[in-house]
């Protein structure tokens, strides 16, 4: 499967994950959901993400958020993080996916950011596809003419 992953570390986390999935469907976007955890099932991520073709990886992640940082510690892939408000309104999940070490990047969007997780991975998928470049700038003109 080409496309972006999407990994979340828990089912509490599937609506955030469908959320993603549904814009990426409407551009198009081959994607998956799956829901791996880096505390829980360290092996079968690490299998998952071995053998997975995805382009991009979205992880979602809350509390210690570590789930963003050991998909980007495990491949070069690009990883977008998106925290959520599970605790301290969410600013322990952020400060843990913006806070990686050098040469280990994440991508992070805000809180709960799901819209922009999606759009960020179709903008890297846009780089390599000029059709899914022009779907984006028709959403953008779109979304800027409703607000």
């Amino acid at each position: 499967m080409a496309g972006v992953s999407i990994i979340m570390g828990s089912s509490s986390d599937k609506e955030q994950g469908e959320k993603i999935k549904a814009l990426l469907d409407e551009f198009g976007v081959e994607n998956e959901i799956r829901i791996l955890s880096a505390h829980r099932n360290p092996k079968e991520l690490d299998k998952y993400v071995e053998s997975c073709n995805a382009e991009v990886f979205i992880a979602i992640a809350g509390l210690s958020a570590a789930l963003p940082g050991y998909l980007a510690a495990r491949t070069t892939k690009p990883v977008i993080g998106v925290p959520r408000e599970v605790k301290l309104g969410g600013l322990d999940a952020l400060l843990s996916i913006v806070q990686m070490p050098r040469g280990v990047p994440v991508a992070c969007v805000s809180i709960d950011g799901t819209d922009n997780a999606a759009l960020l991975a179709v903008e890297i998928l846009a780089l390599k596809d000029s059709e899914l470049e022009r779907k984006l700038l028709e959403y953008r003109g779109r979304w800027s003419a409703m607000h």
